[in-house]
């Protein structure tokens, strides 16, 4: 490739790390004696299935793979390629004038879009070692790839870079003269690499696409010298987008961090993670339901009245709708995490569904039984029942569970709230 057609690259592409002396981030994977990194080095790789966000250097991973294997290696794209692409590949590492060492390294960007019968068509190969699969999804591959195909493979997560990785990218960018802008007098604004490095949020692609776009939209100084400051960037930086698939892992996150705030009084927390759910197109009735569930579940006995007041924000919130709903909901939040907490009704009726399910409950108590029928009360129905009003407090001695459970508890009360003065 001529130099000048590698100009017309873009940069994310060509500062590509080629080596893993190259590759910035992911040391839980990649540090000094890490198995990934033993097993690149040694080129000794089993299949593997990369998950992490975007920008977190799957892709890159691969070419580093690429670039250091003595093995045959393909590639392919999950949104582009289909059953016959598998196939050809396949039949590739079978021919032994195409492929001498009869494996092959197959890179399948995307692999959470191969649908059943794709996957499928892989397993064979894989199981016995044709295929040396890397497969690389942004979605968690344990609810997208099959469980055949998972088991056959090592998940090595990556995390979103951190900030120090992406300040080492940009600096690399900068001062590579071959791929980035070392050649030229370009340099950053201590303001404007803070604002790069955060407004990134771990997405390396992000970061250099940001850094190109200033560099390519700025009239360099007289003497060719070219400083970006904070204004610049600051236009050149794409609105972050939040990692949100209503179906997929980020929604189940989400949610799960926005129940345990509320069950964890922490008001700041579940408000930031509704924010989350509302900026991404949640739907509001689902969050509202999910508060509703929260007030009866965390805070119970403790607040009883709580439980009212949710489902009236769950009604208002689907007859008004957004953007004005936000609020609603935002109210019931604080509600639901500031209130004090008791889920003694949640652990009752539990406790008493696993009684029913599996022991000897007896039988109800026949002083506890209607005698409708005449003829009924000569049985027992009914005999001997003591109406509770006829009792000081309005409350009896006698006995109301079976006798194979006399003296089970099921309710034990806190002592927060409300609940303090039903324990008493």
């Amino acid at each position: 490739m001529t130099e000048v057609s590698r100009k017309k690259e873009p940069l994310a592409y060509r500062m590509a790390p080629r080596t893993l002396a190259e590759f910035f981030g992911q040391r839980q994977l990649l540090g000094e004696g890490k198995m990934l990194r033993r097993m690149i080095l040694a080129d000794q790789l089993s299949s593997i299935i990369l998950f992490g966000p975007p920008g977190s250097g799957k892709s890159s991973l691969a070419r580093v793979i690429a670039n250091g294997t003595e093995r045959s290696f393909k590639r392919l794209n999950a949104v582009t390629s289909g059953i016959a692409d598998i196939r050809r590949v396949i039949e590739d590492a079978g021919n032994p004038l195409l492929t001498p060492e009869g494996k092959v390294l197959l890179f399948i960007d995307e692999i959470h879009r191969f649908n059943k019968a794709q996957q499928d068509a892989l397993l064979p190969s894989v199981e016995d070692g044709t295929i040396i699969l890397i497969g690389a999804t942004t979605e968690n591959p344990f609810f997208e790839v099959n469980k055949a195909l998972l088991s056959r493979s090592t998940v090595f997560q990556l995390k979103a870079l951190e900030e120090e990785d992406i300040r080492e990218i940009l600096h690399a960018a900068l001062s590579d003269p071959e791929r980035g802008y070392g050649h030229l007098q370009i340099s950053l604004t201590p303001e404007a690499e803070t604002f790069l490095v955060r407004g990134s949020r771990g997405d390396a692609r992000v970061a250099l696409n940001a850094l190109e776009l200033a560099v390519l939209s700025s009239k360099p100084a007289e003497d060719g010298s070219l400083r970006l400051d904070l204004e610049t960037l600051s236009d050149c930086l794409q609105e972050p987008v939040l990692r949100y698939d209503r179906e997929g892992e980020a929604h189940y996150d989400t949610i799960s961090a926005f129940i345990k705030s509320m069950r964890g009084s922490a008001p700041d927390a579940a408000i930031h993670y509704l924010a989350r759910m509302l900026e991404s197109g949640e739907d509001p009735a689902f969050i509202a339901r999910r508060i509703v569930i929260c007030a009866a579940e965390d805070v119970g006995l403790a607040n009883p009245q709580l439980l009212s007041i949710c489902m009236s924000a769950w009604q208002a919130v689907t007859q008004i709708g957004m953007p004005e709903a936000r609020i609603i909901l935002a109210e019931a939040v604080l509600l639901v995490a500031t209130s004090p907490k008791s889920n003694s009704a949640y652990l009752a009726i539990d406790a008493a569904l696993e009684d029913v399910r599996k022991k000897d409950i007896g039988e109800i108590p026949y002083h506890l039984r209607n005698a409708p029928v005449e003829g009924m009360a000569e049985l027992g129905y009914a005999r001997g029942y003591e109406y509770s009003h006829d009792f000081p407090l309005h409350v009896s001695a006698q006995e109301y569970l079976p006798d194979a459970l006399r003296g089970k508890k099921y309710y034990h009360p806190g002592q927060l709230g409300s609940e303090k003065r039903l324990a008493t």
